[in-house]
């Protein structure tokens, strides 16, 4: 593999074999496989290297996105930092229920290690290998029949990327999925009548496992991020103003929200940061268009509840890796053109659990007693039943990881 050198990027045309829109996890961890693959390619970022690495994001990974960055080299941290989880506590009418996942989903974990963590480990192994450009902002693509290309600024000058493939890993707002054709794209777009309201506060965690907790003021997540500092949650209007929710108010809720008969106390601390996130789901198909292939939020996006975001944008990037392989490879163009219908068995399959997971443990604004009861059914269907158990939990660690780097 011919290494672009950095004096290259300065010319107006570069050319590469897999020119990368977006630095977040779908960008990196695409062109960190391409690498172990022998293919070359480019990352433009719009943002800076400081906004990508401390952009805080949920980080909940499944055991197959642990599996793979340590199979590939960029898990060492990870390791080392990461929280593992073999359960998760389902919370409601003030009794606690655990759900022992590895049990029930043969020995496989979640691990909590921020998306920030799991940002900066790739920045660095790329940085190491090839090419990666910040405050480089995609403005359009082009010749995707046959001869792909990125127009983007840099420097204060209008380049162009030329490439084999443009993997359009810019988010839900980037230039990527707009350059498939309206006529040949259905888009499924809902957004929920919810909100998240997250603190992250310097407080130790008063729990070892995530707390999902259903009540009747709404939901709440007692989640962790390290030792020393907790990332907790509660539902809120999404049209709420922040500015409305003081820290002794959203204390005080979590309080209610996540109170347990028996011993059980919430630790308070200084809340370092807080903000509200209203809850959508969405997905577009097709994910793929002549040489252009969109994966993560660049192609669907998924309630929180699940924590399945940042997984299912490496799942999609797993497959199109080994598509470019086989086409690098030998020529070979099948797993490219089964690229998007394979992404999306699992999109949609993520979709059912993420909005499963969140009609069970929310309260809706029109609920009514009998979709209330309802609604505690079903989460005491999920404590008494290890069908329904095993359900939950195969689900949360996450599918299967389709890979050639973990055969």
């Amino acid at each position: 593999m011919m290494t672009i050198k950095s004096s290259a990027l300065k010319g107006k045309v570069v050319r590469t074999q897999v020119g990368i829109i977006g630095a977040g996890p779908a960008g990196l961890v695409l062109a960190h496989l391409l690498h172990l693959h022998g293919i070359e390619s480019v990352i433009l970022e719009v943002r800076s290297r400081d906004h990508v690495e401390h952009r805080i994001r949920a980080g909940v990974l499944e055991h197959g996105t642990v599996d793979l960055l340590c199979a590939t080299g960029v898990g060492d941290r990870l390791i080392q930092q990461g929280l593992v989880h073999h359960g998760i506590e389902l919370r409601y009418e003030q009794q606690a229920h655990r759900v022992p996942m590895s049990d029930l989903a043969e020995g496989r974990t979640i691990t909590l290690y921020g998306q920030h963590e799991v940002v900066k480990d790739l920045i660095a192994a790329r940085m190491e290998v090839g090419p990666l450009l910040f405050e480089a902002e995609a403005v359009g693509v082009e010749g995707l029949a046959s001869s792909p290309a990125i127009q983007y600024r840099h420097d204060g000058a209008d380049r162009q990327l030329q490439c084999d493939f443009i993997a359009g890993c810019d988010g839900f707002h980037g230039v990527a999925r707009a350059a498939i054709p309206q006529q040949i794209r259905t888009t499924f777009d809902y957004s929920y009548p919810l909100g998240w309201l997250g603190i992250l506060a310097e407080v130790a965690p008063s729990t070892d496992e995530l707390i999902y907790a259903a009540h009747d003021r709404g939901f709440a997540l007692h989640s962790l991020r390290s030792p020393e500092v907790s990332r907790l949650y509660i539902q809120v209007d999404p049209n709420d103003d922040i500015a409305d929710w003081s820290d002794g108010r959203i204390w005080d809720e979590l309080h209610v929200r996540l109170e347990r008969n028996g011993g059980w106390t919430l630790k308070e601390g200084s809340v370092l940061e807080k903000g509200i996130t209203a809850m959508r789901a969405f997905a577009t198909e097709p994910m793929q268009h002549g040489r252009l292939f969109i994966a993560g939020d660049a192609a669907h996006i998924v309630p929180p509840t699940g924590a399945k975001g940042l997984n299912l944008a490496v799942a999609d990037v797993c497959i199109l890796a080994d598509g470019l392989a086989a086409f690098y490879d030998s020529g070979d163009t099948t797993a490219l053109g089964r690229y998007s219908q394979r992404c999306l068995q699992r999109v949609w399959r993520t979709l059912h659990f993420s909005n499963w997971m969140t009609a069970m443990l929310h309260r809706f604004p029109d609920e009514d007693e009998f979709e209330r009861r309802l609604r505690f059914a079903q989460l005491h269907y999920v404590n008494t039943s290890t069908a329904a158990a095993t359900t939950l939990a195969e689900n949360y660690v996450g599918l299967p990881m389709e890979s050639s780097f973990l055969n």
